[in-house]
């Protein structure tokens, strides 16, 4: 059954943990100089790119192709605030340019595309083979780090829920040994994801394989914010490991106890620190947010683990009648703690009614409190339980109860299993704040600029100038990693619902596979619907919108 059940917990976590749709980076484009799909008249000598946050580049992935197919970039790209300069050796020559990027967010989620611009005509055939793996994430290391990141978080449940259980709650008469070498399985898991996460973290950001990066980059990794959580993580375990024997064991002195207090709560910190929490606008409030967040999951499901495998098993009714009110307090601390915290983090990463309901990160925080509302009825029916005791009314052993708490405690852990899961789809999504505040910015120059995403592509979109008369639209579709991809077809329209005003189709002009230009005139101010549907195969296609602010002339 223990097997069974750290399985469970594994083996689901990890099945959320894969890489939920494209939108995996945290920093977010907010506008290019060029602008994307522009026409200039005179050679810039610098591109401008504009993100959400201050980023680090991935130098030798940041690239300026030429008509010719040769590069016009020179020296290394510089960081002043949000802003990142790509210096330019003053080409001349006419036709389209291939921008090609790679940066690192604050939060270690790389973000990386290409876009293009002319200098006196669009080219015919553009040159981007050379920066289109600049986004690309190699599939193997994705799956890694996430599969890393929550052998971290099941490893972290396994580890001190049953640390807690034995040194605060463990009847006497029952044998450790099974129980004990569950936390320290849960130590070794943890260990394991954080030295995965270490190392697939440098891959990650540069964009190689999972072998193809260099000394320098791990180097690099180790003395950044991201590296150096993860080594105190580690040491951690270790001291962790060795103080933990005489504890787990029914002994160890008070000093011994209170220090494993103080490294599980640093522990969990480190989760915070070099996760969104940390980067958040009020990084203080959200990392201790996220450790007491974390600290109540792990005492809850952890202690559910042990109470379903060993304690309502093992033990007599007469240990039953003590251990399971105290623990029946715990769990509803331990949820309330995590509520609390997770609504303050909600707050703080949310930031307003808007984006809860409109950005895939609000969507999902609203199935995760749904799904926990669904475990704590559970939960309230085996408080329930708890409170007639595992004896009839005559003061006899009733069997009855204990089966039927097995049951509803069983159906606790499944519950909250799921939820770790839809909280690991959490952690691949950009916070609601931030793709509120760049999605359909519209810039100084009047264009407005958002990008789109779909299970099948991301789409970056400029309306200018966003007011009422002809409009000129610039499409680029890429892939979920960043690479430029074909479309086979387009069908776009824009509509005013507010007025009665139907779709208007727009006419599109094709520049590349990948790139499309089209003009739509829009007879009045409002928040236009703009619906884009992109053909990838024969068969395959999918539809995103967005709502257009436009202005009167």
């Amino acid at each position: 059954m223990l097997v069974a059940l750290a399985g469970a917990l594994l083996g689901v976590a990890g099945f959320f943990a894969l890489p939920a749709g494209p939108a995996s980076a945290h920093a977010a484009l907010v506008r290019t100089s060029p602008t994307q799909g522009s026409v200039v008249q005179q050679p810039p000598r610098e591109i401008v790119i504009t993100f959400s946050e201050a980023v680090t580049p991935v130098r030798e992935k940041i690239k300026v192709i030429g008509p010719d197919g040769k590069r016009v970039d020179r020296g290394n790209p510089t960081i002043s605030g949000d802003d990142m300069h790509v210096p330019l050796r003053g080409d001349t020559q006419r036709g389209t340019y291939v921008v090609g990027y790679r940066v690192i967010s604050a939060d270690g989620h790389p973000v990386g595309a290409a876009f293009t611009y002319s200098l006196g005509a669009p080219s015919k055939n553009t040159a981007t083979a050379d920066v289109s793996s600049g986004g690309q994430t190699n599939a193997v290391v994705t799956a890694g780090v996430s599969v890393a990141d929550f052998l971290g978080y099941a490893g972290l449940i396994l580890a001190i829920g049953p640390a807690v259980m034995l040194m605060m709650l463990w009847p006497r008469r029952l044998e450790r040994r099974r129980t004990t070498r569950l936390a320290y399985a849960g130590l070794g898991v943890l260990a394991l994801g954080t030295l995965l996460e270490l190392y697939l973290e440098v891959p990650y950001s540069v964009g190689s394989g999972i072998f193809g990066i260099s000394g320098s980059d791990l180097g690099t990794e180790l003395v950044d914010r991201y590296g150096v959580a993860h080594l105190v993580r580690l040491a951690v375990i270790a001291v962790a490991a060795v103080l933990l024997r005489p504890v787990l064991a029914g002994g160890g002195a008070t000093w011994q106890r209170w220090s494993l207090a103080v490294l599980g709560a640093a522990g969990v910190t480190t989760f915070g620190v070099s996760g969104h929490p940390g980067t958040s606008v009020a990084p203080a409030l959200t990392v201790i947010a996220d450790a007491v967040h974390l600290g109540g999951v792990s005492i809850w499901i952890g202690g559910l683990v042990v109470l379903t495998a060993f304690v309502l098993r093992q033990a007599d009714t007469d240990e039953l009648s003590v251990v399971l009110p105290v623990w029946s307090d715990w769990a509803a601390a331990s949820v309330a703690a995590l509520v609390l915290a997770g609504t303050a983090q909600a707050l703080v990463q949310i930031g307003s009614l808007d984006a809860l309901l409109h950005t895939t990160y609000g969507k999902l925080v609203l199935v995760k409190a749904g799904l926990l509302v669904a475990v704590l009825v559970v939960a309230v029916f085996s408080r329930q339980l708890v409170r007639r005791g595992p004896r009839d009314a005559d003061g006899a052993p009733d069997p009855t109860v204990g089966r039927r708490l097995r049951r509803t405690v069983l159906t606790e852990v499944v519950g909250a299993v799921v939820i770790i899961g839809v909280a690991s789809v959490l952690v691949q999504t950009t916070p609601a704040r931030t793709q509120l505040a760049v999605s359909g910015s519209t810039g100084q120059n009047g264009v407005y600029s958002t990008t789109l995403t779909s299970s099948l592509y991301q789409l970056q979109l400029d309306v200018e100038p966003a007011q009422t008369g002809p409009n000129e639209l610039h499409l680029y579709a890429y892939t979920p990693q960043g690479a430029p991809l074909k479309v086979v077809e387009w069908k776009v329209s824009a509509g005013l619902p507010a007025q009665g005003i139907e779709p208007i189709a727009a006419v599109l002009t094709p520049v590349t596979d990948s790139h499309e230009i089209g003009q739509v005139t829009l007879p009045v101010a409002g928040d236009w619907t703009f619906s884009f549907t992109l053909r990838t195969t024969d068969i395959d296609e999918a539809t995103v919108t967005t709502t257009v602010k436009v202005a009167g002339t």
